[in-house]
């Protein structure tokens, strides 16, 4: 098995093109995945070349290279292809309209998209956004959500999955056990949530139920009534919640370890996503120093990611 001997973490690169410090890197600590930004993407001969340059260190053609690929705002194909238009909230608004017309115009959309990443060997995008929109949520989520009507959710969440695993390409849940509720964008601060349990059970954290994605992103956010004192990154409460009650049984991954909202150090914010849980700890700013501080301390992947990478390896083939 090529991804025995990988550390449980994700990174960045800074450029388009691997600098002599990033192989280096990559050589010597041997991440999990790599994640690409629009800073990475020029056109599709660079990123293409820039992809084949990853794995020809690791010698595996399957070499897990992801990407935030949503539509709308988010979207790091800009240089490659316009997406602008086609955010969730665009989807979710068609699919509320004309069913008939959103099945047809979504799938061509998976399809189009899924064949760039083929083209340029990317093989896993963070979608579906699962969460739940309020007139009150922060416009971090905003248009990243496909509705405020958890039914369409729903069932979008589970399409997107399929036409994405359909063409070989897996996908991501996020922000697992729900961002919708909150009032403030977790990049510069800490959101906490005081609902109820029985009310996040049958909302926000219904929507995450089952979902066949291999992979669910965490939210670094407090939800009181899990856990006052740590978000759901760094708590072990959470994890075990996510893992028992809503019975994600893939890969967690937690969202970027850089972000603000995360209350200690560096170092310590890394220790404790992995004490809670976490499969993986993700990486995105390609600050050299973090990513040496994350990489020493990460652990080998486990007999776990080592039964949930094959899966992986399994779809893709």
């Amino acid at each position: 098995m090529k991804f025995k001997n990988r550390k449980s973490f994700i990174c960045s690169l800074k450029g388009t093109k691997m600098t002599f410090n990033e192989k280096k890197f990559i050589k010597i600590y041997k991440p999990w995945g790599i994640i690409l930004f629009e800073r990475n993407i020029k056109n599709i001969e660079q990123v293409s070349k820039l992809v084949k340059s990853i794995r020809y260190i690791f010698n595996d053609s399957k070499y897990p290279i992801f990407i935030d690929e949503e539509g709308g705002r988010v979207s790091r194909l800009k240089n490659i292809v316009d997406n602008s238009i086609f955010s969730a909230k665009y989807f979710g608004n068609l699919y509320k309209k004309n069913k008939s017309k959103f099945d047809l115009y979504y799938k061509i959309y998976v399809d189009q998209i899924s064949y760039v990443f083929n083209l340029i060997g990317i093989n896993v995008n963070t979608v579906p956004v699962l969460d739940l929109k309020r007139s009150f949520s922060h416009s971090i989520i905003g248009d990243r959500s496909y509705s405020s009507n958890k039914k369409i959710i729903n069932k979008i969440g589970k399409i997107t999955i399929d036409l994405f695993n359909n063409n070989k390409i897996a996908t991501v849940i996020k922000h697992i056990p729900g961002h919708g509720l909150s009032k403030q964008d977790t990049h510069f601060s800490l959101p906490y949530i005081n609902k109820k349990l029985d009310y996040l059970e049958k909302n926000d954290f219904l929507l995450f139920k089952n979902k066949k994605s291999l992979f669910a992103m965490t939210a670094h956010i407090v939800f009181n009534s899990i856990d006052k004192n740590d978000c759901i990154t760094h708590s072990k409460k959470g994890v075990k919640y996510i893992r028992n009650k809503i019975g994600f049984k893939n890969i967690i991954i937690s969202d970027d370890i850089s972000m603000k909202a995360l209350k200690y150090s560096f170092s310590t914010n890394v220790k404790k996503a992995y004490e809670s849980g976490c499969n993986l700890v993700l990486h995105c700013n390609a600050n050299m120093n973090e990513m040496i501080k994350l990489a020493k301390i990460a652990p080998k992947v486990d007999t776990f990611i080592i039964k949930k990478t094959s899966e992986f390896y399994k779809l893709l083939s």
